[in-house]
């Protein structure tokens, strides 16, 4: 199966294609960090909030933390959906997703570098059209790195200290009749045979594969056309990244 074969999409893409993707770095004016992404359609604000000092149980031991809050606004669908908050509960779906994005950031952030501070990512779905999760983890990792630099400037985060050990980029991939496409619309994710989000370093190293066959199972060949969609797609977030943080490639 060949993930180049020459496919248009309804939207024009080849199967190669991901979406235009814009990332308004600074978004907020209150935020230690903040980026407004887009991977197309979809619209996520991510914030970054920088806290001097660490949860009482990580206290006096010299390492910072990381965490992640996900949700959607009631209208970033066709329909209007009722907040969590009125319902008195976190669905399952978001408290995963908080817990992906969570665990995505942690993995390219040196504790010890980060100090005993505290960054909390918040990721508000402002319009969905599929990718929510992997737009999250993309535009999340911009505002960090400004809320890291906001907190060194200040003088929490050692001048030398590298807490950044390497960027994080997140894109989906799937199989839609019978063929292998990177980033799919709210459209093709809904009819793919298989739905894949992969979630990598900007070295090219894996953090997450979370792939589930919808339909019909996928063989190994096709798992390795998803995972180099994949792989090409996160390279082009990151030079994305690079370019929005200012930094060279």
């Amino acid at each position: 199966m060949n993930a180049t074969d020459g496919t248009v999409r309804t939207d024009g893409r080849t199967t190669t294609d991901h979406r235009p993707v814009t990332i308004e770095r600074g978004w907020s004016a209150q935020a230690e960090g903040s980026a407004l992404i887009s991977f197309g359609n979809t619209k996520v604000l991510c914030t970054a909030s920088f806290t001097n000092g660490v949860p009482r149980w990580m206290a006096g031991k010299g390492t910072g933390w990381v965490t992640a809050e996900y949700s959607m606004l009631p209208r970033s669908t066709n329909e209007r959906m009722q907040r969590e908050s009125i319902k008195g509960k976190v669905g399952g779906r978001t408290h995963e997703i908080s817990r992906l994005i969570g665990r995505s950031l942690r993995a390219v952030v040196d504790m010890k570098g980060l100090g005993e501070n505290t960054l909390v990512l918040d990721c508000d779905v402002l319009q969905a059209d599929g990718g929510t999760r992997t737009a999250s983890i993309t535009g999340a990792y911009v505002a960090m790195a400004d809320a890291i630099e906001w907190g060194r400037e200040r003088g929490f985060i050692g001048k030398k200290a590298t807490p950044l050990t390497d960027s994080v980029q997140a894109i989906s991939v799937g199989i839609v009749g019978g063929v292998p496409m990177l980033d799919l619309a709210y459209e093709e994710d809904s009819r793919a045979d298989t739905d894949m989000n992969i979630v990598t370093t900007g070295s090219g190293k894996f953090i997450e594969v979370q792939g589930t066959a919808e339909h019909a199972p996928f063989d190994r060949d096709e798992l390795n056309a998803l995972l180099d969609l994949g792989l090409a797609g996160n390279a082009s977030l990151a030079a994305v990244q690079r370019e929005v943080l200012g930094l060279s490639s």
